[in-house]
């Protein structure tokens, strides 16, 4: 399964949780069946893409009936590793750290942030929820014996790079990066970007 990942487009892994949170909504109005057209409707997708995508994973569809809508949410779910929770620490616990924790907090989802971490004196030993904002210096011993494999990097340009380092030594696999700088990774670990400021400055085109 690990193999066949690597060779399934990151664009096509990336519209996933697309269609799982839109399944979902439907299971929440006790919608048991849908048709790709009507996705495609509802997600602005051409139909045709949505039934390729999923047909990467196997025949989820039903002729003349569409797609069950709890069993493809259940489907989604293992496919994308969230029938089981995962846990992840966060670090950098600034306004953007801070509102993240509370977010995460209210979701029913199975990414649960488990850890807070920051260099700044002042704020180790703030609660955010039931979060205890801890030092650096227990940053990698907590990764390693609580086995956390992904982790949320809401640092300053500067200390980015050397916190990414520290996730990966600890054993880290998949980073989400909110600092405005590349960061440098081996293989094997993964990096996704997200940067408030390009995203509307992107936007800003379509004006």
């Amino acid at each position: 399964m690990t193999e066949k990942k690597h060779r399934i487009p990151d664009v096509v892994i990336r519209r996933l949780p697309v269609y799982l949170r839109y399944l979902q909504q439907l299971m929440s109005y006790d919608v048991d069946t849908v048709s790709s057209q009507q996705m495609g409707h509802d997600l602005n997708l051409n139909p045709a893409q949505i039934r390729k995508d999923l047909s990467i994973f196997g025949d989820f569809g039903v002729k003349g009936m569409g797609y069950r809508v709890s069993e493809l949410a259940d489907k989604l779910s293992k496919i994308l590793g969230l029938d089981k929770e995962i846990p992840i620490v966060l670090v950098g616990v600034g306004n953007l750290g801070a509102a993240l924790c509370r977010y995460n907090r209210y979701q029913k989802s199975a990414t649960k942030i488990v850890g807070l971490f920051d260099g700044h004196p002042a704020k180790i030993g703030q609660v955010h929820g039931s979060l205890e904002v801890r030092p650096m210096e227990e940053l990698v011993d907590f990764v390693r014996q609580n086995n956390i494999k992904m982790a949320i990097i809401t640092v300053p340009a500067a200390a980015a790079q050397s916190v990414c380092d520290a996730l990966v030594a600890a054993g880290v696999k998949a980073i989400l990066n909110f600092a405005p700088v590349l960061l440098n990774v081996p293989e094997g670990v993964r990096v996704q970007n997200s940067d408030v400021t390009v995203e509307l400055q992107a936007l800003a085109y379509y004006l």
